[in-house]
Formats: C-alpha cells, structure tokens, sequence
C-alpha cells in the first residue's frame, strides 16, 4: 500500500546554506593553543560521516570570545581548504562594536569562507535603529551571504520583526539563526519575508520547520547530525510521523547537551569518542565526572552509544 504525499515544494534556492549545519567546536592541544589538525579531522568527520551540509566556525561553540582574530583567520583557511570543496564554511564574524565586526568579516571573506554569521551585538543593548544600522553595514562591507543569529537571552536583546523584514530586503542578507524561542514571531518573520530560518535551538527544530523553517544549526549535531538530517528530510518530503518518531527519539541529546555550555559537554563526548577537542579555555571550565556521565545517559537515551 503506497501512501500519496502532496509533492514537496522546491525550496532549494530558499536554502542557501543546505539544511543541516553544525556550531563547530574549535578543538585545542593540550595547552590551549589552536589544534589546525584536529580542526581538520573534525570537519571532515561532521562533513563526511554526520551529514553536514555547512559548518559554522567562530560561533561561541567554537569558543569565539577567547580565540584570536589571527586564530579565527586561520581556522577559516585551514577548514576551508580540508572540506570546502564538499561542505559550505560560514564563519562567525559577529560582535558588540561594528568596526571589528566589518574587520572580522573581511579576514574571513580573505580567507575563503563561504557565508557569515552575525549575531547581534551583546551586552551594550542597541535600540532596533542600532541594530539595523550595524546588520546593514556589515553586509554592505562584504560580498558574503549573510546569516544573522537572533539570540536574545545571550545578546540582551531581539532584533524585532519589522526589523528583520526590513533587513531582509538587503540582498546579502539572506538567513536567519533563530534562538529566540518565539515561534509566533518567526511566523510573522517567514510571512513577510524570503529569509532562510534555521533553528538556533536544537530541540525547535520540528517546530521550527513546521512553521516554514528549513533547517538546523546544531551542537548536538557533532553526534546526531545523520539522525537529525535525517529528521529534516522527512519532514520535507512530507513524512511528518517518521519526523516525529525520530524527533522523540533524539529529544535526550538535542535538550541534553545543554545541561551546562553547549561546547564543554560536546568536547567532553568527542574526546570520549577519541575525536579532536582538547580543553576549554577559560572561563569556561571542563566537564566534570559526573558531567560526562550524565551525558552518556543522555546519549544512550537518545539511541547512541559514548565509549567508557
């Protein structure tokens, strides 16, 4: 017995930067210092074994506040180099002051990354006006696509409907990675706009698509990108129970690698798993025994096995 689905509509050219995206951890050495040939390994692991269609490099999973603008350039051109071919590289560029933030965009573009992630300014609590101002200048300074990330309760502040809508009519701006929670607003986003929605928040991803997002920018992802992409597939083609099954399933990892900054338990996991990740620097702070045990019962929850 075949089960007839409504076609899915071609959202191809609404999906600039494919559907599945991982939040890449910057791994380090022993010593803190930057690890290009973990990096490297890494990439191509989230690449060619868990289904990732791009990567984000310099977001705060990648411990942005503490690597070096020098660092960051030459994370871009080493991962771009290794995987660039078969994966698109959108790098973070975003900060609170716009010069640096024009200046990190430009290092990036020079180092050959595909797209840019701009979150809004964090901590110094620009008015709409200001973060329309700042959003605009960054993409008139680049000849990148751009992402913008809209995470209030790390930034201190939304970037408003209409002033999405209103920067969704810059021809570079052309996505957005949604952490604010509020789906009602993404709605309003979607039905006044083309820009591409990805879910900033691992476990809204369903919700998200169902509301005409087309994908993820994951952290859970470094372990779960197949199954999650997986996920995103069905929903696309109109399978929504088998979307749903695997959105139960996977629930354990997508709430549980949050149980304390997302980057600390991913480096956690990937060194059990004997993948690149090295230490935190600080302020954040490794995981602790108990940390990493309770992330193995939440990865065995989720269907997935986190070597002793």
């Amino acid at each position: 017995m075949t089960h007839d689905h409504p076609a899915a509509p071609d959202r191809g050219a609404s999906r600039p930067f494919g559907r599945l995206l991982t939040a890449m951890v910057t791994p380090f050495t022993d010593d803190g210092s930057l690890d290009l040939d973990g990096a490297v390994r890494l990439a191509a692991h989230l690449v060619d074994e868990q289904g990732n269609d791009a990567l984000v490099l310099n977001g705060t999973t990648g411990e942005s506040p503490t690597t070096t603008d020098a660092e960051k350039e030459t994370l871009i051109r080493a991962v771009v180099e290794a995987v660039g071919d078969r994966a698109k590289i959108v790098a973070g560029v975003g900060t609170n002051d716009t010069r640096h933030t024009i200046e990190l965009a430009a290092s990036a573009e020079k180092a050959g990354a595909h797209g840019l992630l701009v979150v809004t300014p964090y901590y110094n609590k620009p008015p709409q006006s200001g973060l329309l101002r700042h959003f605009t200048a960054v993409a008139d300074a680049t000849g990148l696509p751009i992402m913008l990330y809209d995470i209030p309760h790390r930034a201190g502040v939304a970037i408003a409907t209409d002033t999405l809508v209103r920067l969704a009519e810059h021809g570079r701006i052309v996505a957005v990675k949604d952490a604010k929670g509020d789906l009602t607003a993404t709605s309003w986003v979607l039905s006044r706009s083309d820009l591409a929605f990805y879910s900033g928040e691992d476990a809204l991803t369903l919700p998200t698509l169902a509301v005409g997002g087309v994908g993820l920018v994951g952290t859970s992802t470094h372990f779960i990108g197949a199954p999650a992409k997986q996920m995103i597939e069905a929903f696309d083609a109109g399978d929504t129970a088998t979307a749903l099954a695997l959105h139960r399933r996977l629930l354990p990892l997508l709430t549980g690698i949050f149980r304390t900054q997302g980057v600390i338990l991913v480096k956690a996991g990937l060194a059990a798993k004997g993948l690149p990740a090295g230490p935190v620097r600080p302020p954040l702070a490794d995981a602790t025994a108990d940390e990493l045990a309770q992330l193995r019962a939440d990865c065995a929850a989720a269907g997935l096995e986190l070597p002793e």
